[in-house]
């Protein structure tokens, strides 16, 4: 397992987690009922055949929302009230008004939720104790922020706040391609994209590209600015890191990877064990060159 995109929560470092799985254990997920759109709670990080609802490594702690949703459609259902509505007006000669058709609405989809297809989610989440921050393999914040939910429900408290920055990221981006210095370890991918400031401004995006060169120039010094940059740590990961601070497309390369293939593990858990504990270590890394660069605030503080 290996997360592609990391959106990010600070909390403070000083939580406790040491009772977490008792408390994850009164929150596990339930089978979505009959008359449920959805369901969310928490499952083994290993699959199905998993016990434990959470399993850590050092400071680092492994975290798996499940989730089960049925599938209702509304073309379905606007086309069977469509049905009804046409039915009761020829039978009646006038058509049901706003309030019977909602409640007629309302009554189909109760009728149509036990028969509709459940589709089971996961959401992977770390915590990550020594850096007090959360990441949740998701693009989206909303996403992201239903998971630090169901955290927070679980644990009773859990004062986890998205990531911020003291500078403006889009400006340190920026800085990155026109030449300013990058953290060591740091180097340039082949992905950006840029932004023109002004309100429906023009909008930039480049792949395949290297981005030190006279086409990115040309648009820098017309005033646009990079809201999304390819970065490189080492040989270890490739990114792209947003504006928002999102991390997109997170991937461990030759230089990280090779560290799995030369051990031998003899099951698929010993694997994930492994998998998950090279991913946090490399993720631990590199939020270190991104606090200092970024000068990302702390909960603690």
């Amino acid at each position: 397992m290996f997360f592609r995109n990391l959106t990010l929560f600070r909390f403070p470092t000083t939580l406790d987690f040491s009772g977490i799985e008792e408390l994850l254990a009164g929150h596990p997920l339930k089978p979505v009922g009959p008359l449920e759109l959805s369901s969310r709670g928490f499952i083994p990080p290993f699959g199905r055949n998993g016990e434990a609802l959470s399993h850590r490594i050092g400071d680092t702690i492994w975290l798996t929302v499940g989730g089960e949703d049925r599938l209702l459609p509304s073309s379905v259902v606007n086309e069977m009230l469509a049905d009804r509505l046409a039915e009761m007006e020829e039978k009646q000669g006038r058509r049901p008004g706003s309030r019977m058709r909602k409640q007629m609405k309302d009554d189909l989809v109760q009728e149509l939720l036990p028969r509709a297809f459940v589709r089971p989610s996961r959401t992977d989440a770390l915590l990550d104790l020594e850096h007090g921050v959360c990441v949740v393999d998701t693009s989206s914040r909303k996403s992201g922020e239903a998971v630090v939910s169901e955290i927070r429900q679980a644990m009773g408290s859990f004062p986890a706040l998205p990531l911020n920055a003291e500078v403006a990221p889009r400006s340190v981006l920026t800085g990155w391609i026109a030449g300013d210095p990058l953290p060591d370890g740091l180097s340039l991918g082949e992905e950006c994209e840029l932004k023109d400031p002004a309100e429906h401004g023009a909008i930039v995006k480049c792949q395949r590209q290297e981005l030190q060169c006279d086409e990115i120039a040309k648009h820098l010094d017309s005033g646009k600015q990079v809201t999304k940059l390819a970065l490189n740590l080492d040989d270890h990961v490739s990114f792209v890191l947003g504006e928002d601070l999102v991390v997109r497309k997170f991937k461990l390369l030759d230089g990280a990877v090779d560290q799995l293939e030369s051990s031998e593990r003899d099951d698929i858990r010993a694997e994930l064990d492994a998998r998950f504990a090279l991913m946090s270590a490399e993720f631990s890394r590199l939020f270190t060159v991104l606090e200092k660069a970024l000068k990302l605030s702390r909960a603690d503080a």
